[in-house]
């Protein structure tokens, strides 16, 4: 209970985590099914749906961003969190009761992308709580993270049970709605205003343009770059996973489902346990570590496919995955310190950044070889990511956090 008191002693803390239980809830709902949703359910045509994903990405980018300084600006994101809690009840509450194709283009290409600029708001929130608390910012993070990974996990084995039962896949907005609905109360009725017991968020004072100038410094965005190619084979994995399955005469569907679901579930304990590393190895360099360890589970996937020592990768991304998705989020709080809104949107970006090159990695892999060669420049492209970020923070490579 120790590692879980500061964040639930503390009302805004303890909004954090709740809302991430409801964030992940509302995330396993939909994004594991929303192209068979697209496609299969609601008669989207392939190309159609492509364009729906490139709109989403766009604006789930531009309004993590804007809406993170926006927030600086004001010093005050209550309205935010609440008016982008809503923008995921409408598009969810809308799919339930009118599903067809324009709906799902309001709904998943402009109304969640808009609402996933939640999960940075929520975070620039437990950045300004943790001063309040004498707990490192680290642990309280991850056990916030944590909250989202229990919930994610805990849904994608209902949905798993329910589908076996002949649940209709259009059932996962029932859930997605109460989620969101969740998160609109508790963004109006829980999100702390300011004044109140104390609390207090100071604006920035920076205009759009001098805060966009101060994320495109070239020390961030070096790091950004090298945090995206970090992150590009864990987006690889979800790429070649059911592709590598598929191909398999040994695996299926069930195993693809089995596979991910305990990927998440080392993910738990690892992220409630990366706190006692922190002391004594700096945050780059545990970013780095996963990627490197990412860079052999990416490698070894396609190998050990038909053999029991599949399941040992399991392990080995869930750690991976702990560093590797966690810890960003304060490395670019720190990075932009006083700046806690634009720091947790630096995280929109670093996905975009991400995203582009294992789209590269997998076009020139499957154009000169197939999913092993993919495997490989998805392993080169993070392993110079982790380099990059040696050099780049190479006076912090595995030095205490107490000496930094």
């Amino acid at each position: 209970m120790t590692l879980f008191a500061p964040v639930l002693n503390n009302p805004a803390l303890r909004l954090a985590g709740f809302a991430m239980l409801a964030l992940g809830v509302l995330n396993a709902s939909i994004y594991p099914y929303q192209s068979l949703i697209a496609i299969e359910g609601i008669g989207l045509s392939e190309p159609a749906f492509a364009m729906v994903l490139v709109l989403a990405s766009v604006l789930a980018v531009t309004s993590a961003v804007v809406i993170g300084i926006i927030g600086d600006q004001r010093g005050n994101r209550r309205l935010i969190a609440i008016v982008t809690a809503f923008a995921a009840l409408i598009g969810t509450v809308a799919m339930m009761v009118f599903p067809s194709p324009v709906t799902l283009i309001i709904c998943h290409g402009i109304l969640l992308p808009i609402a996933s600029s939640l999960f940075g708001q929520v975070f620039a929130l437990a950045q300004l709580a943790s001063t309040q608390v004498s707990a490192p910012k680290d642990s309280i993070l991850s056990v916030i993270r944590a909250a989202m990974s229990i919930s994610f996990l805990a849904m994608l084995i209902y949905w798993t049970w329910a589908f076996g039962v002949g649940a209709n896949v259009m059932s996962v907005y029932v859930s997605a709605a109460l989620a969101a609905l969740g998160l609109v109360l508790l963004m109006r009725f829980g999100w702390p205003r300011v004044g109140a017991s104390g609390w207090s968020d100071v604006p920035a004072g920076l205009n759009m343009r001098a805060a966009l100038t101060e994320i495109a410094r070239p020390h961030v965005m070096v790091r950004l770059l090298f945090l995206g190619a970090i992150m590009a084979s864990g987006i690889l994995y979800f790429v070649l996973i059911s592709l590598i399955f598929d191909a398999s005469p040994l695996r299926g569907a069930s195993d693809v489902a089995l596979y991910v679901g305990m990927v998440a579930g080392w993910e738990v304990p690892c992220l409630l346990l990366m706190p006692r590393l922190l002391p004594h190895i700096s945050r780059a360099s545990l970013i780095a570590i996963g990627g490197g360890l990412y860079t052999v589970h990416l490698l070894m996937m396609p190998v050990w496919t038909d053999t029991n020592w599949l399941w040992l990768g399991t392990l080995i991304a869930g750690v991976a995955g702990t560093a590797v998705i966690s810890l960003p989020i304060s490395y670019y709080q720190d990075l932009l310190r006083d700046r806690p809104g634009a720091a947790s949107a630096m995280l929109a970006l670093q996905k975009l950044v991400a995203d582009v090159l294992a789209a590269g990695a997998f076009a020139l892999g499957t154009a000169i070889g197939g999913y092993q060669t993919v495997a490989f420049i998805g392993a080169a492209i993070t392993i110079l990511g982790a380099l990059g970020l040696y050099f780049a923070d190479r006076h912090q490579w595995l030095m205490p956090r107490a000496a930094q």
